[in-house]
């Protein structure tokens, strides 16, 4: 931590850069329900502690999107990264997470916590190596969706949980 306010090299803003975008996609894979996106932000032996599983990254990555499938939608949020550089290989991370579910009959779970990551560099490439998820809090409650008040909002395309998503075709190369 004694390097809080320093001002970063070009190299280790661009190193900072790439991990902040395998913990963005990872957050992308969770929400578009999507195994592969998930698998690429970890490396094949890296590890997981999800509370109630604990274990390689890549089973947990295959099964997470049949959990959140089970929900009519999620958003997570990342924010308060911070990196730090542990040689040119490795870093430890720590971000705050906000996630919010809406589940089928109508009900809002929003999960506040923080992900704390092991992050390994292999030929270039940065990736999870173990992350450890840590609860804050998380409240449950009735949805406030409600389009007939909110009538400007229908035409506005909608998110999925799926490959149908409208993300997919617009981010293609």
């Amino acid at each position: 931590m004694s390097n809080i306010g320093k001002t970063p090299t070009l190299n280790e803003l661009a190193e900072k850069m790439a991990i902040m975008e395998i913990i963005h996609a990872y957050a992308r894979g969770v929400d578009r329900a999507d195994s592969e996106i998930l698998k690429s932000t970890c490396w094949g032996d890296a590890e997981v502690d999800y509370g109630g599983y604990q274990g390689l990254a890549h089973p947990f990555c295959e099964s997470l999107p049949s959990a959140i499938k089970n929900y009519k939608n999620t958003q997570h949020q990342v924010s308060n990264t911070l990196i730090f550089l542990d040689g040119p290989n490795n870093a430890s991370v720590e971000s705050y997470v906000t996630a919010h579910h809406l589940r089928p009959d109508n009900t809002e779970m929003t999960y506040i916590g923080r992900y704390l990551d092991k992050m390994e560099k292999r030929k270039g490439v940065w990736k999870i190596k173990f992350r450890k998820i840590v609860m804050t809090w998380h409240q449950d409650f009735p949805t406030s969706e409600d389009f007939e008040r909110n009538s400007s909002l229908l035409p506005i395309s909608r998110a999925t949980n799926n490959r149908e998503d409208t993300s997919y075709d617009f981010l293609k190369n």
